[in-house]
């Protein structure tokens, strides 16, 4: 018999974490929410089984993502700029810095950006980090330094600054 009380409390209190997290990983709010969901289906199917609920379902997450990466996909392609675009209110300001950190993270590999998001965004230690994506931590700390700095380079040229 599941526990499915146990299940729907822990997706209430993790579901938007994850959800935050995903949408880092992919770059794409929909994207995040089809990964979140394959997770959580994950999560559900083993959930009598699993002790750690969260490092399971992160674990899922990244996972899930750069198996997604690995795909080819030939349909439809998002772009930068919508064609019927309308003038922005300066309220955006925290929407724009959102949509800017998601484009740099979109600019990492998909190792790169899963080790950024679980140290920085899930606030994991280098040592949880490497225990979720199975790799030394010595790889996690060379791979997060590699990444921070493609994003200052990156966030420096954005702003037009010196890289």
């Amino acid at each position: 018999m599941r526990d499915e009380a146990g299940f729907r409390t822990f997706v209430e209190a993790n579901g938007a974490t994850l959800l935050h997290a995903a949408r880092l990983l992919t770059g794409d709010h929909h994207r995040g929410e089809d990964l979140v969901q394959g997770a959580l289906t994950k999560v559900y199917l083993k959930w009598d089984r699993i002790d750690a609920p969260l490092a399971y379902a992160r674990k899922a997450l990244v996972t899930g993502h750069i198996d997604s990466t690995r795909r080819k996909w030939w349909g439809e392609r998002p772009t930068e700029v919508l064609p019927d675009e309308p003038g922005r209110a300066d309220g955006l300001a925290a929407s724009d810095e959102r949509d800017e950190l998601r484009r740099l993270l979109g600019e990492l590999n998909p190792r790169e950006r899963a080790v950024v998001v679980l140290r920085y965004y899930c606030d994991q230690s280098e040592h949880e980090t490497a225990a979720a994506l199975g790799m030394p931590v010595g790889t996690v700390k060379s791979t997060c330094a590699r990444a921070l700095a493609r994003l200052r380079v990156e966030a420096a040229a954005s702003m037009g600054g010196p890289s």
